[in-house]
C-alpha cells in the first residue's frame, strides 16, 4: 500500500490523506476487492435493457479494466439473463462471475447450471419491508436463507447473504439474525446494504464494525446514492474493515443510482493509496459503452467521467492547464484518458485569448486588440449564455484585426 499523496505527472490528492494521525485511526484491510453490479443492478435503472450481446461486451470491458467480481445477472429473470451469464462464465475472464438469488433452491441450481463462482443471496431484514412489504419476522428469514446458504456452499459457490435495507434493520432483528445464521449455516461473507442511501459514513463504518464483530465474517458493502454520499459511505465501510466494496459502472441503478465504479477505483487507488491493477486509462472507454448501451448520457461535471472535468474558461492559471495540469486538478487529464482544454467565454482573461490564438494559429497582436478581443468574447459570453464556438472566436479575432 502506498503512503504517498503524489505520483509525478500522474495525480496530486492531499497529503493529509496520509498522515500518520489520519491512517491510525483507519483499519484499512490489505486487499479491497470490486463487486460490480451493472448487469444486475444497473440493468434495474428504469428504461434500461442490456442484450445478450451487450452484456458479454460489457463483462470483458470490466474485466479489462481489474474489477475483481461481476455480478452478472439473475436467472430467474428471464431466459436471456440465464444465457448471458452462461456465455460470460464460459469467456475465460480473470473476474469471479456471480448472480443474484433468492433464498430458494431452484436459483441455486440456476447458478450453478450457468457455471457461475458465487451467489449473492439476497433477503429483507429492513424493518419496513419485514413489516409491510413481506409481513415476515426475522426468525421467517434467518429459517428461509439457512438451508439455501448451506446447499450453494456444499456445491462450491461462493455465498454471499445479502440481508438488504440492512441499515433501516432493528438492531434485534440483525442480531438475531446473524445469531442464527452464523449457528446453523455460517456464509463465506455477509453484505451491509444501504438499499435507500439513508444511511450516513459514521453509521455505515459502526455497523461494519458490529456485523463483523457479531460474525467474524468478511463484510462487504453496498450502497445507492440517494443523499449523494454513495461512494463516500462505501470507502468509509473500507476504513472499517469492509473487504469488498460494490459498484455500478456511471453510477447506474435503481432511482439515483448505485456507487460509481470509476470514483470506486480513484478512490481506492489515489486517495487511499492502494496498490491496484485498475486500468485508469481504460474508464472512459467502459463509460461510453455503457452511456451508449444505457441510453443514459453522462453529465458534464460527472465525477471523473465528465467531459468538462478538465476544462478551464477563467483566465486565471489558464497557462497549467496543458503545461503542468496538476496544478490545477487533482489528477492528470490523461490518467483517465482525457485532455485538458481552454474555452472562451464571460470569465476569461487576457491570458485565455492569447493560449487560444496560439492553439489556432491566429498569430499575435498588441496588448490593446487583445484586450478589444477580450471585451468582445466576454460580452458574447454573456449574451449567449455559454462558452464561445472556434468559429466565434475567429469571427472575433478577424474582426478586431480589420479594425
Amino acid at each position: 500500500m502506498r503512503e504517498t499523496h503524489l505520483e509525478d505527472g500522474k495525480w496530486w490528492v492531499s497529503p493529509y490523506n496520509f498522515e500518520a494521525d489520519v491512517r491510525g485511526e483507519l483499519n484499512l484491510p490489505e486487499k479491497v476487492e470490486i463487486h460490480d453490479a451493472t448487469l444486475r443492478d444497473g440493468e434495474q435503472t428504469p428504461g434500461v435493457v442490456f442484450s445478450v450481446d451487450d452484456k458479454i461486451e460489457i463483462a470483458t470491458k470490466l474485466d479489462e479494466l481489474g474489477v475483481d467480481r461481476i455480478e452478472a445477472g439473475m436467472p430467474a429473470v428471464s431466459q436471456q439473463d440465464q444465457e448471458a451469464i452462461t456465455q460470460i462464465s464460459k469467456l475465460g475472464l480473470d473476474a469471479k462471475i456471480f448472480t443474484f438469488a433468492r433464498a430458494m433452491m431452484k436459483d441455486i441450481d440456476m447458478a450453478l447450471e450457468c457455471g457461475a463462482d458465487g451467489v449473492v443471496i439476497e433477503v429483507p431484514i429492513g424493518y419496513p419491508k419485514l413489516t409491510t412489504q413481506f409481513g415476515w419476522t426475522w426468525r421467517e428469514v434467518a429459517e428461509k436463507s439457512a438451508p439455501v446458504i448451506n446447499y450453494a456452499r456444499e456445491n462450491g459457490l461462493h455465498a454471499l447473504f445479502f440481508p438488504y435495507d440492512t441499515t433501516r434493520a432493528r438492531r434485534e432483528d440483525l442480531t438475531n439474525l446473524c445469531d442464527y445464521v452464523m449457528e446453523h449455516s455460517p456464509p463465506d461473507s455477509i453484505g451491509i446494504v444501504d438499499t435507500m442511501g439513508c444511511a450516513t459514513p459514521e453509521a455505515i463504518k459502526h455497523m461494519v464494525r458490529w456485523v463483523n464483530g457479531m460474525t467474524g465474517l468478511p463484510v462487504e458493502i453496498h450502497t445507492h446514492n440517494d443523499f449523494g454520499m454513495g461512494v463516500a459511505t462505501e470507502l468509509a465501510a473500507v476504513t472499517a474493515g469492509a473487504v469488498c466494496v460494490h459498484s455500478c459502472a456511471n453510477g447506474l441503478g435503481e432511482r439515483t443510482g448505485n456507487a460509481a465504479l470509476e470514483e470506486l477505483m480513484m478512490g481506492l487507488h489515489l486517495l487511499y493509496g492502494y496498490d491496484t491493477n485498475y486500468k485508469l486509462d481504460k474508464i472512459p472507454e467502459l463509460a461510453t459503452m455503457i452511456s451508449e448501451k444505457s441510453n443514459i448520457a453522462i453529465a458534464r461535471n460527472k465525477p471523473v467521467l465528465g467531459h468538462g472535468n478538465f476544462i478551464r474558461e477563467s483566465g486565471i492559471g489558464i497557462n497549467y492547464v496543458m503545461n503542468d495540469p496538476l496544478v490545477m486538478f487533482a489528477t492528470h487529464p490523461a490518467l483517465t484518458g482525457k485532455i485538458g482544454e481552454v474555452v472562451l467565454g464571460k470569465k476569461s482573461g487576457k491570458a485565455s485569448i492569447i493560449y487560444k490564438m496560439g492553439e489556432m494559429g491566429l498569430g499575435e497582436l498588441d496588448d490593446d486588440k487583445i484586450a478589444a478581443i477580450l471585451d468582445e468574447v466576454k460580452a458574447t459570453g454573456i449574451a449567449k449564455r455559454d462558452v464561445l464556438s472556434d468559429e466565434e472566436f475567429v469571427n472575433i479575432v478577424t474582426s478586431v484585426k480589420a479594425a
